[in-house]
């Protein structure tokens, strides 16, 4: 490998020849961002480690794929938010619905913006809420998927996710009111 700086093509080439070194400048150049993504969709660290490492799997073996028609950060968030996403319904199999309409909600339906509150308090918030509203929270709000294309990832129909959407935003709501993080009357 050059000592210059690689271009994202060159260092996908290196990595796709089998450089580990290339493999390594890969992992570290995205590992630390990519594990926020994964953070946001799951219960806890250990989970989400484990549905990094497991992207990072399917991310290397379809590196000889990646056309650069995109962005090689967007090709690569975009494997994780699916690896997620597997991992959730995978996970979900496995667990009795909860019916998700006898959670009581208080608060109206208009949007808020919070202004300061740290970066790791905010996530440990978002996982508190229950999987289905912080996966549609995260797809919608934060990875810019319509609620079209969310209904079809997760197999549930559109207005399912702009239901779960707006529970997720209304129970958020009430957890930054509740900790007096944000005040009743505040846009967050």
């Amino acid at each position: 490998m050059k000592s210059e700086i690689m271009t994202d093509e060159d260092l996908v080439k290196e990595c796709v020849s089998g450089s580990s070194v290339a493999q390594k400048k890969f992992y570290d150049m995205f590992a630390r961002k990519m594990m926020g993504v994964c953070l946001r969709y799951t219960n806890n660290y250990e989970e989400a480690q484990d549905v990094l490492q497991d992207a990072f799997v399917k991310i290397y073996n379809k590196l000889p794929d990646f056309q650069s028609k995109g962005s090689l950060e967007g090709w690569v968030r975009r494997i994780m938010v699916n690896t997620a996403l597997d991992a959730y319904r995978k996970a979900k199999k496995h667990q009795s619905n909860v019916d998700v309409d006898t959670v009581g909600y208080m608060l109206d339906s208009e949007d808020y913006t919070v202004e300061s509150i740290n970066a790791q308090d905010l996530l440990k918030i978002i996982q508190s809420i229950p999987e289905g509203y912080r996966v549609v929270f995260n797809l919608f709000a934060i990875e810019g998927y319509s609620h079209k294309e969310i209904a079809d990832r997760l197999g549930v129909t559109e207005s399912t996710s702009k239901s779960q959407y707006s529970r997720a935003k209304k129970m958020l709501r009430k957890i930054l009111i509740d900790r007096n993080i944000v005040e009743e009357s505040e846009r967050l």
